[in-house]
């Protein structure tokens, strides 16, 4: 079983930053892939950024240039990096990871852009 537990949400002016934590916890040796996904009222649930284990990273078309996705694989951690922030990006953002085990979810945060 793993837990992932997501910080760093919260609310923001159109322009400004957020970083995003999601500490993954559990029976996790090595993840495939770890990510943020993001979904907006009314809104599928989307791709924001993913990183494999040999370092491939995936930028949904919508933010790139402009969020960055890392990882501390010591701490089992993986960050989101969002600057010029828009009020398009306002959604809930569930962190995702693969690990043999299977694919875990976090419980999502709130991330809020203000016009």
């Amino acid at each position: 079983q793993v837990q992932l537990v997501e910080s760093g949400g919260g609310l923001v002016q159109a322009g400004g930053s957020l970083r995003l934590s999601c500490a993954a916890s559990g029976s996790i040796s090595r993840f495939i892939v770890m990510g943020w996904y993001r979904q907006a009222p009314g809104k599928q649930r989307e791709l924001v950024a993913r990183i494999t284990s040999g370092g491939t990273i995936n930028y949904g078309d919508s933010v790139k240039g402009r969020f960055t996705i890392s990882t501390d694989n010591a701490r089992n951690t993986v960050y989101l990096q969002m600057n010029s922030l828009k009020p398009e990006d306002t959604a809930v953002y569930y962190c995702n990871t693969a690990v043999l085990a299977g694919i875990y979810w976090g419980q999502g945060t709130q991330v809020t852009v203000s016009s």
